[in-house]
């Protein structure tokens, strides 16, 4: 694949030209089939179990995924993110086991109630991850967890989370030279303008790679508003060597995932960010939200990335079917 696909995503001719002639690179839809705080009491098939995880995975890759996000789930506590790899391996084996090429991508993010040191569990499971997210920053997050009630397991009363999740320049310096250690690329999390900082930071200090894939998450508590303004404003601070990828929580997601596909970027889909799939209509599972981004794609003349092509814009070694 020719490497037009890191172009000038600030330079208006280049996009006009790219539009008229159909060249935007191939479309990265990647999936975050669960998410670190949320579990069935939200939707009856959010996935918490490796197996219902690799399970949803797999329906995912049939509908036009090429990359998975995951959080393993603590197994006699099934609403929490894992904090052992252990985990983290059960998942990634049964996902290799029907996805033998997927991007397998990590999180680091966790859950809210871990240490950096738990965060960075997933980044020692084997088989090991082909990415990880990497979030460039501390968020402060505020809302009302719902009452888990049996016959859900490890049942527990509702409460409002109320918290502050801490990241120093040290702590993201740390998780990106580990992931650089272990050949894991780092999916890049950006919440807002002011981690710009931290993203060069990490550039300096030589602990990233290009090429770049910088996702920003629009509409999660304390990140940026979910608007065409601000994402353009996000776009125009990409230092070179950089792809962008799209994320929108709840309501936002689809306009973000449009967003993203005119723009010549990337797009997450998925039930950590959002179960709905229209208003007061709840998703039937993550293969839907990928099925319908993919058709957009289709409408809006943009092709959609095979597994093969997104390791290649990502960097990423090959995997053959019966690797």
């Amino acid at each position: 694949m020719p490497r037009d696909y890191l172009w000038e995503y600030r330079n208006p001719y280049e996009w006009m030209d790219r539009t008229r002639k159909g060249s935007f690179p191939p479309l990265i839809i990647t999936c975050a089939v669960t998410g670190g705080i949320h579990g069935k009491e939200t939707h009856r098939n959010l996935p918490e179990t490796a197996e219902e995880q690799a399970d949803q995975v797999y329906d995912a890759y049939k509908a036009g995924a090429v990359s998975v996000h995951i959080h393993a789930r603590v197994p006699s506590q099934p609403s929490l993110t894992s904090s052992h790899a252990e985990d983290y391996s059960l998942v990634n084996r049964l996902i290799r086991e029907r996805c033998p090429d997927i991007i397998i991508n990590n999180t680091t993010g966790g859950g809210p109630w871990l240490t950096k040191e738990q965060r960075m569990c997933c980044l020692f499971s084997d088989p090991p991850p082909d990415m990880a997210s990497l979030n460039l920053g501390p968020f402060v997050l505020k809302f009302p967890l719902k009452d888990r009630r049996a016959p859900l397991s490890a049942p527990r009363d509702g409460y409002l989370f109320d918290a502050c999740i801490p990241a120093s320049y040290a702590d993201v310096n740390l998780y990106a030279a580990s992931m650089k250690d272990k050949g894991i690329k780092p999916e890049i999390e950006l919440y807002h303008h002011g981690q710009y900082w931290v993203l060069h930071d990490l550039i300096r200090e030589g602990n990233i790679e290009p090429p770049y894939m910088i996702q920003f998450v629009m509409g999660f508590q304390t990140s940026s508003f979910p608007t065409p303004a601000n994402v353009i404003s996000l776009i125009n601070e990409l230092p070179p060597h950089s792809m962008f990828s799209l994320i929108g929580v709840g309501p936002f997601q689809l306009p973000m995932n449009v967003l993203g596909i005119i723009l010549g970027g990337h797009v997450r889909v998925g039930m950590e960010d959002n179960i709905y799939y229209r208003k007061r209509e709840q998703v039937e599972n993550n293969a839907q939200l990928v099925s319908r981004v993919k058709r957009i794609a289709h409408e809006l003349n943009r092709d959609v990335a095979t597994v093969s092509q997104a390791r290649q814009m990502l960097g990423l070694p090959p995997r053959g079917e019966k690797d």
